[in-house]
């Protein structure tokens, strides 16, 4: 006696895989892997959100070791508090641990007539230290639950469209 598969044989297969659910298919369902937003993972390390501008396009986390990579379209840039010029380059990288972030590149700071470089930013308590290696400043972090916006900061006029200011450093 031997096996034989006819046309009607394989329509009936294809029938049952479509009709009757497979055991994994119920899996399939409640496994999901969702990458948390980039804003979401600065906030498990113990940073609020706005230590980073709206318009992050992609990131990377070797969470192995810290090491750390926010990617935005083009440069960003704005004024905060009226004095404070920030400039984040297209991708910065640096290593993110609890409540500190070490050997920043791509952030700086316009101090006078120069352009520093952020290094470090650390959570103490409830403030923000921020470090450009030989001097550095410490905020509320109330100051950074609400991320700038790229060209206008935090004082963007929701009626008035403004084009982001980009440029490279």
């Amino acid at each position: 006696m031997g096996f034989f598969i006819n046309q009607n044989s394989i329509s009936l297969l294809v029938l049952c895989l479509i009709i009757i659910p497979s055991p994994f298919s119920a899996l399939q369902d409640v496994v999901v892997f969702d990458k948390p937003s980039v804003y979401e993972v600065i906030k498990s390390f113990g940073f609020p959100t706005g230590i980073l501008p709206k318009g992050v396009v992609g990131y990377d986390l070797d969470r192995s070791n810290g090491r750390f990579e926010a990617y935005f379209n083009g440069s960003c840039s704005f004024t905060l508090e009226g004095s404070y010029q920030l400039n984040y380059k297209s991708a910065i990288r640096g290593y993110i641990s609890e409540g500190e972030l070490s050997r920043l590149e791509g952030v700086s700071v316009k101090l006078f007539w120069f352009w520093i470089d952020i290094v470090e930013v650390r959570r103490v308590g409830d403030d923000l230290e921020f470090s450009v290696g030989i001097a550095g400043a410490g905020f509320p972090v109330d100051n950074f639950e609400e991320s700038p916006q790229c060209g206008c900061g935090l004082n963007c006029n929701d009626f008035q469209v403004r084009k982001p200011f980009a440029s490279s450093f």
